[in-house]
């Protein structure tokens, strides 16, 4: 998905960093998204919420808050109600380019910034919320005993995640008095609560406040074994994926962009998005499966690799030449399962391979019967199974022609 850099002012005047990923296609609606308490618009989590967003035609803008990440502007003279503020003024921003913003998401201290934010910001109808606390002073049980140090001298460098900030008297102030019963009760937007159950920075209890302040509709969502910043690629593209099938139920989307369907015989496969291995396939009656790498070389793991596709076609195109065979015939088939592994071994029945040693391909098939099948049976559909299309395509030499589209 094509992404835009883009700047604007922030509350300070201050010129703010932000990222917006684009669909490649016409954009349906845009969305905000705030993040995490000294973190970035750059975080994984963010990226890849954006993306898959940005897959269903919403635009996302994520920008980093005055004095982090590429913005500009002294961190140590912010606060929550800056945070807010810089958020109004980036939803202006969107306004201005006409993408006004009606999906609004936050990530920690983020989401309590959208959750304050939300009824200032008109376009805004529906607002999302990752491991945000009820609470903005929650954010001060970080800082350990530097609290009494920021109060006493004016300001102190605090140690968050291995990274020195320095925080200011103003934001301990700032946070200690910020409330957020009143605006979640008088939101009046959508809301979907999204947290871990064994987050241990913001506790469980943070999301069943927010919850119960909120009117409807509201819903909320667990992330399961999730981390406070979704750092597993699972979590986030979980998180990712119940956002982009919950928002659209409160959006005004744009009509959806008439795509040509995929014709008959053809395969569409695409990226889900250009950080990861994630593939989108889509067929001909709007079947749809999924593509990807095991998560120890890079992948999610959130669908099969490609040679387990493979080994899947040959499975299934096994089972249903047999069970065709035994329809026929009358024969009292009552079950048939197929395991197919794949290998490379070593080709020896070839010329110059004692010089220049090659290897061969090999899928092991085993295939189970059920039923009450005699001797005979069982020996011709073993023979049968031979016959299987996608067995005689891997046996026999292919072509494969490749062009630019």
């Amino acid at each position: 998905m094509p992404i835009e850099k883009l700047e604007f002012l922030g509350h300070g005047g201050d010129r703010l960093a932000a990222r917006l990923d684009r669909p490649s296609g016409p954009i349906r609606a845009t969305a905000l998204f705030a993040h995490c308490f000294t973190c970035s618009k750059d975080i994984a989590a963010a990226r890849r919420i954006a993306g898959r967003l940005a897959g269903a035609g919403i635009a996302v803008l994520r920008f980093d808050f005055t004095g982090l990440g590429h913005s500009g502007g002294e961190f140590a003279n912010t606060g929550f109600t800056s945070n807010v503020e810089d958020l109004v003024l980036a939803a202006a921003h969107l306004e201005g380019l006409g993408l006004a913003p009606q999906l609004l998401i936050g990530h920690s201290l983020g989401g309590a910034a959208v959750l304050a934010a939300g009824g200032r910001i008109a376009s805004a109808k529906a607002v999302v919320t990752i491991g945000a606390p009820f609470d903005p002073g929650h954010v001060l049980e970080s800082f350990g005993a530097s609290v009494d140090e920021i109060v006493e001298k004016g300001s102190a460098e605090v140690d968050l995640a291995g990274r020195t900030f320095t925080i200011g008297k103003g934001f301990v102030e700032d946070v200690s008095q910020a409330r957020l019963s009143h605006a979640v009760a008088g939101m009046k937007r959508a809301l979907l609560v999204l947290h871990a159950p064994r987050d241990a920075q913001v506790g469980i209890e943070n999301a069943s406040e927010i919850f119960l302040a909120a009117r409807h509709p509201k819903s909320f969502v667990t992330l399961d074994n999730a981390d406070h910043l979704l750092t597993r690629e699972q979590d986030a593209e979980y998180a990712a994926d119940v956002i982009a099938a919950w928002a659209p139920h409160y959006l005004d989307l744009a009509p959806e962009p008439e795509t040509p369907a995929v014709p008959d015989g053809v395969t569409r496969v695409s990226e889900a998005h250009s950080d990861g291995f994630l593939q989108d396939i889509a067929m001909a009656d709007g079947l749809y499966l999924r593509a990807d790498e095991p998560r120890e070389v890079g992948g999610t793991g959130l669908g099969p690799s490609p040679y387990q596709l493979l080994n899947a076609a040959l499975g299934s195109c096994t089972s249903m030449t047999i069970r065709m065979y035994a329809r026929r015939k009358g024969w009292p088939l009552e079950r048939v399962s197929v395991d197919v592994s794949h290998d490379r071994e070593h080709f020896r029945d070839c010329e110059g391979c004692e010089t220049t040693p090659q290897r061969i391909d090999v899928f092991q098939r085993i295939i189970h019967l059920t039923g009450a099948l005699d001797d005979a049976q069982r020996t011709r559909l073993l023979e049968i199974a031979d016959r299987c299309p996608v067995h005689r395509t891997l046996e026999a030499e292919a072509r494969i022609e490749t062009r630019l589209a």
